[in-house]
């Protein structure tokens, strides 16, 4: 099987197991409605995809008997008593961030150009996000 193409979400709909099947096996999948294409892809290769091109950048402070991190260019912060502590709170609010965006900050400006990492957030776990986060893997 090679890269399939479908030309109406109709056509795409009589061959919905093809199209998956394609996706799952890292082919080229898409379907295309009205003037917008679609493509679709298998979430783990996604993600893993995701995970080395988007660096996390995450900064870990130790300060006041706790630790601090953050992501610069994100409103995005956490504390904790422990390093394991704020890197699960940063977790929370990486899960918060992606939640906000995908319900009102998706076109704003200064937020639009963060799908990537809103992807990245919602298609991992948490073990996953930790890893992203520390730079321990994908």
């Amino acid at each position: 099987m090679s890269a399939v193409h479908y030309d109406s979400y109709t056509e795409a709909r009589a061959h919905f197991k093809d199209l998956l099947d394609a996706a799952e096996h890292g082919r080229v999948a898409t379907v295309r409605r009205d003037s917008a294409t679609t493509a679709v892809v298998e979430v783990e290769r996604l993600r893993g995809f995701l995970a080395s091109i988007v660096p996390s950048r995450a900064q870990v402070v130790a300060e006041a008997g706790g630790w601090s991190v953050f992501i610069p260019g994100l409103p995005v912060a956490a504390d904790g008593a422990s390093f394991d502590e704020a890197i699960s709170e940063m977790i929370d609010a990486l899960r918060e961030y992606a939640e906000d965006w995908q319900d009102r900050l998706l076109d704003a400006p200064g937020h639009r150009d963060n799908w990537g990492l809103v992807q990245l957030v919602s298609l991992s776990d948490d073990d996953q996000l930790r890893a992203w986060l520390v730079g321990t893997g994908q």
